[in-house]
């Protein structure tokens, strides 16, 4: 992981070199359409403050508990509010990730690493009509997390609980494809690509692959310009905190995109 002041000079940096997130000079329909439709999208939609009030009560929750870190291969005791404060994913992007699912509207959506449920209840708001597969590796966390399900009444969510090893290939094979696929786990280079590479025979012209931290450290950034080398990916966007992959034969060439957001 990169210490704070290696993560200031690299935002830095992608915030001087990226492309504006106006849409100016973009010639992909997609992209330009993302930028417009989605990334540049202001409004406040009914979700957003039920979800922000749970989350501003997990962040002064005082009780604890047993958490087992699968990737890391730790366990103990955390508090709560110290797992919202270090897991959960900013409000700027937890509702980035609604829009795209209520402006793209996938077939299916699946989240690996639900944490305390915060990014999930987003996915699962933007379209309820839609079935959303999250896994949790730390049954203490899950437990928590569908308890937060349930107060905001969000019921199109089915969570399954182990190591992503064993729980996602047989979730896969209950599924036609991988409509909307958040990558939230285990930030670490050789599984992130295998994890990548479990979901390719799923994957079609309108799937869309997110993988979060793609600069939290050298490892991932080294497993983020693998990804997107790979000859399947035909496009690839940066938003310097997660990163956005489509691998649609509508691209006739491959086209990286640094946007600014």
């Amino acid at each position: 992981m990169y210490t704070t002041p290696q993560l200031i000079l690299k935002y830095f940096y992608y915030f001087i070199s990226a492309s504006s997130s106006k849409g100016h000079g973009v010639h992909s329909p997609f992209v330009f359409d993302f930028i417009t439709g989605v990334l540049n999208d202001r409004n406040r939609y009914y979700a957003y403050s039920e979800i922000e009030r749970v989350r501003n009560e997990l962040k002064e929750n005082e009780t604890e508990l047993a958490v087992l870190d699968l990737g890391a291969g730790l366990s103990g005791n955390r508090k709560i509010k110290h797992i919202a404060q270090r897991s959960l994913k900013p409000p700027k992007y937890a509702q980035l990730l609604f829009r795209m699912v209520n402006y793209y509207q996938p077939a299916s959506v699946i989240e690996l690493g639900t944490s305390l449920g915060i990014t999930t209840a987003y996915l699962a708001a933007a379209n309820t009509s839609r079935q959303v597969y999250t896994l949790e590796g730390a049954p203490g966390i899950a437990a928590l997390a569908q308890k937060n399900f349930e107060r905001l009444r969000l019921s199109n969510i089915q969570q399954i609980t182990g190591n992503f090893d064993d729980t996602l290939a047989p979730l896969l094979d209950g599924i036609e494809k991988a409509g909307f696929v958040f990558i939230d786990g285990n930030h670490r280079k050789e599984p992130t690509l295998r994890y990548f590479q479990q979901l390719l025979p799923y994957v079609d012209d309108q799937s869309i692959l997110v993988f979060d931290d793609i600069h939290w450290s050298a490892e991932m950034e080294d497993a983020w310009k693998e990804l997107i080398r790979h000859p399947s990916v035909t496009c690839s966007i940066d938003l310097f905190f997660i990163g956005i992959i489509l691998c649609s034969s509508d691209f006739k060439e491959k086209q990286h995109f640094t946007i600014r957001f």
